[in-house]
Order: C-alpha cells, then structure tokens, then sequence
C-alpha cells in the first residue's frame, strides 16, 4: 500500500483497526482477502469509488484507519451484495462497509457525505419512533436537515399524491415497538458500534 510514495509492509502495521473491525459482523474475515479483485469487478459504482472494495480491504490492513474513514466509497455503496455474493472467501465485504459507515458517522469523519449521513439520521429516528420505516416522515425529516427549500418545492408534488391517494399522512406503529427497541439496543452493546 502506498501513502505518498511510502511503501507499507502489512507485517509492519498495526492491527488495531483490524482488530476494531471484529466487532462488526463479518469482520473477523478481513484477514482472510487475498487480494483476487472479484468484489471491485463485481461493484456495480466501483468505477466511481476513490477506494473500490478490494483497495479498501487493502488500506484496512495496511493500518491506513483515517483514509479509509474519510473514503467516498463507503458512501457510494448501493449494497447490491455483489461483492460479498461472489467473494471466493466468503467476506462480507457490504457489512463491513457498513461498520465502516457506522464509525465514520460516530468519529465525524463523514465529510462529503452529509446527505448521506442525514438520510441514515433521518431513517434511524423514523424507524426508533415507530418501528418501521414511513416515507413521508422520512422525507420531510432528511429535507428539514438539509434543505429546507427543497422541502417546499417536493410539497406540490407531496400534495398531489396525498389527493390521488398515494401517500398516506399518517403511519403506522408496529406493536411491541419498545421490544424492537430493546433488541436494537442490545445489538449495539453487542456489536460495540
């Protein structure tokens, strides 16, 4: 792996980000990449990527913690699992670009990604609410972070759906929500992330 022309020996790097990543699902394989290129052929945007999925798992293990973090690929991502489907060892290389996600947004290391951020916020408070994911909550919430304006322009196309019966005003709760609750919680003591 190159950092400005230096040349960085994996046997010579520290595994702390690698030994972070174990507590993402699947990230006790990132050891097991050998490098084949299959997930950055099968990435449908990988052309697009700074850092395509086999670059990533490269710079994961080279130590390179803050390149990855600060990566457009992590947000250019459309978990379409190509990668992790036709992975020869079996990684679960869109999980780990989710953990990878997760700790950018924690460490607010995100830049260039605040509209992603924002929607995964958005998302994140509709479905604490009320269990499930509800559009039109959702919608307005992301906007009202990031463009307010913009909110006003999609409210005439909100209002037409609303009068053809497209779009529901109000959602739905699951039942238990506080049960969801308490698993999605669990899931984070567990997961360290």
């Amino acid at each position: 792996m190159d950092r400005q022309g230096e040349i960085i020996l994996e046997a010579g790097t520290s595994h702390d980000f690698i030994d972070e990543l174990l507590h993402v699902p699947g990230g006790d394989r990132v050891r097991e990449c050998i490098q084949c290129g299959i997930c950055s052929g099968s990435c449908p945007v990988g052309y697009f990527m700074d850092n395509p999925p086999r670059k990533l798992f490269a710079m994961i293990r080279a130590g390179l913690r803050d390149e990855v973090l600060h990566s457009d690929s992590l947000w250019l991502c459309t978990s379409c699992y190509m990668c992790t489907l036709r992975c020869p060892k079996q990684i679960e290389v869109t999980d780990i670009i989710y953990g990878l996600k997760r700790i950018a947004m924690r460490e607010g290391k995100a830049s260039g990604a605040e509209r992603a951020v924002a929607l995964a916020n958005s998302f994140v408070r509709v479905v604490d609410r009320r269990g499930r994911s509800f559009e039109p909550e959702l919608l307005i919430r992301y906007y009202m972070s990031v463009d307010p304006i913009g909110l006003l322009k999609k409210a005439v196309l909100g209002l037409k759906l609303f009068l053809r019966g497209r779009m529901p005003i109000r959602g739905e709760k699951i039942r238990d929500l506080d049960q969801l609750r308490t698993i999605i919680a669990r899931s984070d003591e567990i997961g360290g992330l």
